[in-house]
């Protein structure tokens, strides 16, 4: 329901002129994982219904979740700019081979400022935009075993994303646009005594921008009732940059390098039903990571012989396709205030196999909630939160031969996120 007020175009264009400032000053990208190390969560909605926001979406971040939904939202621009801080606990790794193998990761906290807008009516057409952070991944290791793969291993992705919908009837709406994904990757690692006679160490960063493209479709069978089907592309990283190999007293190398990664695509499909002031909304979605197969290191000449040789061998990933079930609760309280619900299981695409320190992934418990203000008819205020609980990951030698040589105990872990968010309209 929407408060009138004759000052809504003041206001708005106030509010969204401050938030589109706070989003360029604040702008620090994070990376940070979730079940593989896609960001499903991308705005204030979608954190406090634990991603169950493809159906329902009552909001401007429509245009990420969504974008056959903009065909349904109110006749005027919409502008969601929210703040998600992020906080990543230490993860324990404890070898069954001795303390020597040991592990702790370092404890991290990062912070994401998002976009969402949405146009009023054109005819039959809308457009939309959204700036998000779909995939990252962040880990550090200090200890001589698991840095040795990972003392430091990061990935970050910033996706621009335009869509337009088209209201092929008061049932049907259909969406789609461009995705403009920049990737930017760094990876640190360093093998010494014991595991080498020779200290080896490791540097290499990259960047990337490429295209691809998402789908949407809405039906809505009643006014209470829709159904819903979203289709994200998949994206290949060739991130070319610098690398340094060394390894004392053999000479250096200094150079370009390029890793190559794949962003999958993610298949959803929603239903939500609105009970009075209650919308519950069931949502599955699959990301296929089967095609996250390898991670081939590349330079300007070939490292088949000793020293190197060691980075110059790609490392084998073999994902499995990974599902997630979600379920959303919003309750619309009255005219200012709204709250949400959500819990999801995320499944790990990671097999015990290919297992590493730069993602000691593992089937995750993800419970969130929110609320809503409205503060004025212009102006809604927003906080949520998010409780990602991954599960303990164990690996056993005797059982499976693992690729990085894991033959332990993965312990903590998760993630803590709560995400601030302003929504405007003008």
């Amino acid at each position: 329901m929407i408060i009138k007020s004759s000052s809504i175009l003041r206001n708005g264009r106030r509010w969204a002129s401050i938030g589109l400032a706070l989003l360029l000053v604040l702008w620090q990208p994070a990376v940070t994982a979730a079940s593989g190390f896609r960001i499903g969560n991308q705005s204030l909605g979608a954190v406090g219904l634990s991603g169950a926001h493809t159906a329902f979406t009552p909001g401007p971040d429509a245009n990420y979740y969504n974008p056959a939904n903009i065909s349904y939202l109110p006749d005027y621009w919409q502008v969601e700019t929210s703040f998600t801080l992020l906080q990543l606990p230490n993860i324990e790794y404890t070898d069954n081979r001795g303390a020597f193998f040991n592990g702790t990761s370092e404890q991290e906290l990062f912070y994401m400022p998002l976009l969402h807008l949405t146009s009023p009516r054109y005819g039959k057409v809308r457009y939309g935009f959204s700036l998000t952070y779909p995939f990252g991944l962040s880990k550090q290791w200090q200890q001589p075993y698991p840095r040795a793969f990972a003392e430091k291993f990061s990935l970050l992705t910033v996706e621009a994303n335009p869509s337009l919908a088209y209201e092929a009837a008061d049932w049907l709406s259909i969406g789609g646009g461009i995705r403009v994904v920049y990737g930017k990757g760094e990876v640190e690692n360093e093998i010494g005594a014991p595991l080498s006679p020779v200290t080896l160490r490791r540097s290499i960063e990259g960047t990337d921008t490429q295209v691809g493209y998402n789908l949407a479709l809405s039906v809505r069978p009643s006014k209470q009732w829709s159904m819903a089907a979203t289709y994200r592309s998949e994206v290949d990283l060739d991130l070319s940059g610098h690398s340094e190999l060394q390894a004392v007293p053999f000479d250096p190398y200094s150079g370009d390098g390029v890793v190559g990664i794949t962003l999958p695509a993610v298949l959803s499909l929603a239903t939500a039903y609105t009970f009075d002031r209650l919308t519950v909304e069931l949502a599955w979605d699959r990301t296929f990571w089967s095609s996250f197969k390898t991670l081939d290191f590349n330079y300007d000449q070939s490292f088949q012989t000793v020293p190197f040789a060691v980075f110059d061998n790609a490392i084998m990933k073999n994902w499995d396709d990974a599902d997630a079930y979600r379920i959303g609760l919003t309750y619309d309280w009255n005219e200012r205030w709204v709250s949400t619900l959500g819990f999801a299981y995320d499944r790990t695409p990671v097999p015990a196999s290919t297992l590493g320190f730069e993602l000691p992934d593992a089937d995750a418990m993800v419970y969130c909630a929110g609320i809503r203000y409205r503060y004025s008819a212009a102006t809604e205020l927003g906080l949520s939160y998010m409780y990602h609980h991954t599960r303990s990951r164990s690996v056993n030698a005797d059982a499976v031969v693992n690729d990085s040589g894991i033959d332990g105990r993965f312990t903590e872990g998760g993630a803590h996120a709560v995400t601030f968010g302003v929504i405007t309209t003008f």
